[in-house]
């Protein structure tokens, strides 16, 4: 069916066209991804669609039958809620079912069974028998499962004292739980580490409910979406299929128009050959500076402008650095009495390309922080050389006056960078400008009629025109663009300082690093910082290996004959075999046990019982062994 149909849409903003009649709506399982600059209306046109903002013209039509969620960036949620009352309140009628049977169970503890009201016994049997019908018994169970696996565990914590992307986290545990037709989710990737983010794309993939989204993610973006609409001057083009195709169609359009530039078709061939390779792909041999993601949809203007750009064909960030940039030393890191990482040392040189990773909460901006000077370490030392130009882009950028124009904001760090190299050795505010998606009209305009993306865009910008031989990126790729990425990974291809990048984006990792630096405890539980060669795909096909081997060797050991002389080869080869044959006969034995069980609770429940205590004791039951028989079934899939 249709979910919606929006119709000429236009939206102005002090008189300048954002979206100019622009048409589109959405059937019944599409996965959608919105693409374009930041600033352009992406956000504006999927807040008009949820019915966040009215249009100055046309009109939104939902089916009276479908129903949405809607994530925005900045998600509405209550201060007074507890976490996980709020990722419940997904399902109105099961979390108030579920409150009320709380509240009559109370009653009747209080009371005494043989002491309580009949009507208070009579309304307990209908709100069970209600839970019942609704499936609801596992919402609570379900809640907790969604939270963890994007990072929450704080269950009773009241949303008021979450921070920004604990609030992310936990409104798109909400938009995920809602029982409905739709999902509009505005840069879900936010603030989630690169685990959370496989699980999630892995989850819409698979969904059979539609998706609208933005994303700047290429590979999340070309996992789940079956099209792509790109938003480009006020006008709407859709292109079928996911990311991959839409660089393909992309390419082949821009090749066939007078006005592109050679090195904008190249572009275009080099992300269509990345997308096309796969992660997967790319791990079977390390990626250096050879393959960077690239501009994919400048307007002719920009078009033309790029082929009057200096090539970067010099080397930034290579001025000034001596022997010594930082040089930390067994640095050890705690708050309070967790100790979020032990016995780190670090000496930053020349051409270092360092992507860390962790959890959220790991310590990731901590150790940056440290790193930096700014944090005293708990235990070590660090030392940063007299040389050392350190630019510093936070996951919070600091504040741009707000009434310089955008030129006057670059050019308060420095009119010009001097590479010291060739003829073009100086790349000018103007330049910088040109290369990071700024067009020329917008020099002039004040910070503050920006949007939030073009600001953080102006910020990075700022970091970079202090030409510091010390780049150091703190999730650099929240609420940029493709195109802004694009030109990042351009300009990091000719950084020669040390860089260091804290993300979760695995494409830009994939695309700009060489070494990995990974947050994992040891055996007794203490958290180190290890070394992987290689991007981030080379780090999780060893991961990958790491498990497997792992695995292995746990099955080894279980089907390992105890105080027995060796056996020849062959003979122990059966024997494992046997072995693991007799423990999957045992798996699949316990599995149908737990299958009975779990048929026998689930007539307990939707019985009529009236009995509180004895529907609480079977639905905790039910829960615990639906979390056994999940893991069971997984070890059985493993053996088979």
């Amino acid at each position: 069916m249709t979910i919606f149909s929006a119709t000429t849409i236009s939206k102005s903003y002090n008189d300048i066209p954002l979206l100019i009649g622009v048409s589109f709506g959405m059937e019944s399982g599409e996965h959608v991804g919105i693409i374009g600059s930041n600033g352009v209306g992406k956000t504006t046109l999927m807040r008009i669609i949820a019915g966040s903002e009215e249009p100055d013209d046309g009109t939104v039509a939902f089916n009276k039958e479908a129903t949405f969620e809607y994530l925005s960036q900045v998600p509405a949620l209550n201060d007074d809620d507890f976490v996980l009352d709020a990722v419940m309140k997904a399902r109105p009628k099961t979390f108030h079912l579920l409150h009320r049977h709380a509240e009559l169970c109370a009653i009747m503890e209080n009371d005494g069974v043989e002491h309580s009201h009949a009507e208070v016994q009579a309304e307990l049997h209908e709100v069970s028998r209600a839970i019942d019908d609704d499936g609801g018994w596992l919402l609570e169970n379900e809640a907790k499962a969604m939270l963890q696996k994007l990072g929450v565990t704080r269950f009773t914590e009241r949303i008021t004292n979450l921070s920004g992307g604990l609030k992310k986290r936990v409104a798109l545990a909400k938009t995920l739980m809602s029982d409905v037709d739709l999902l509009i989710l505005d840069e879900p990737t936010n603030h989630l580490d690169a685990d959370s983010v496989q699980w999630l794309q892995d989850r819409l993939t698979a969904s059979p409910r539609a998706i609208l989204l933005i994303t700047h993610d290429r590979y999340f973006l070309d996992a789940v979406t079956t099209r792509i609409v790109e938003l480009d001057r006020g006008k709407l083009i859709s292109f079928p299929g996911n990311y991959e195709n839409y660089v393909e169609r992309k390419s082949m359009i821009t090749a066939n128009e007078e006005a592109t530039a050679d090195h904008q078709k190249n572009r275009l061939r080099t992300e269509l050959a990345w997308l096309k390779a796969g992660a997967r792909a790319q791990r079977k041999k390390q990626k250096s500076r050879v393959d960077w993601v690239k501009n994919l949809q400048e307007d002719q203007a920009r078009l033309r402008e790029a082929t009057e750009l200096k090539q970067i064909k010099i080397e930034v960030g290579n001025q000034f650095a001596g022997s010594q940039l930082i040089d930390a030393e067994n640095i050890t890191q705690k708050i309070g009495n967790q100790t979020l990482f032990h016995n780190f040392t670090y000496k930053a040189t020349k051409g270092d390309r360092i992507g860390i990773i962790g959890p959220n909460g790991s310590g990731k901006s901590t150790l940056l922080n440290t790193l930096v000077g700014e944090i005293e370490p708990h235990a070590g030392t660090v030392k940063i050389g007299a040389t050392a130009r350190i630019g510093y882009f936070r996951q919070e950028s600091s504040d741009i006056t707000p009434t310089l124009s955008v030129m006057a904001a670059v050019r308060e760090v420095a009119e010009y960078i001097d590479t010291g190299i060739g003829r073009d050795r100086f790349l000018t505010a103007k330049d910088m400008l040109q290369r990071f998606n700024f067009a020329p009209n917008q020099y002039g305009a004040l910070v503050s009629k920006l949007s939030g993306g073009e600001r953080r865009r102006l910020g990075l910008l700022r970091v970079l025109m202090n030409n510091p031989n010390i780049l150091i990126l703190d999730e650099p790729t929240n609420d940029f663009d493709i195109q802004t990425l694009g030109a990042l990974e351009d300009y990091l291809q000719f950084f020669h300082g040390a860089l260091i990048i804290v993300s979760h984006d695995r494409a830009f990792l994939d695309r700009t690093v060489e070494f990995i630096y990974s947050f994992e405890p040891n055996e007794e539980g203490l958290v180190h910082i290890k070394q992987y060669p290689g991007n981030y795909s080379d780090y999780l096909e060893k991961k990958e290996i790491r498990n497997d081997n792992a695995r292995e060797e746990a099955l080894r050991e279980a089907a390992k004959p105890s105080e027995q002389a060796p056996k020849p080869a062959n003979e122990a080869t059966r024997k494992n075999k046997y072995q693991l044959t007799k423990e999957r006969e045992s798996l699949e034995k316990r599995i149908h046990a737990l299958e009975q069980r779990k048929a026998e609770l689930e007539a307990i429940l939707s019985s009529g019982e009236s009995d509180y205590k004895l529907l609480k004791e079977r639905s905790d039951e039910l829960a615990e062994l639906l979390t056994t028989l999940d893991d069971i079934t997984l070890q059985w899939l493993e053996m088979a």
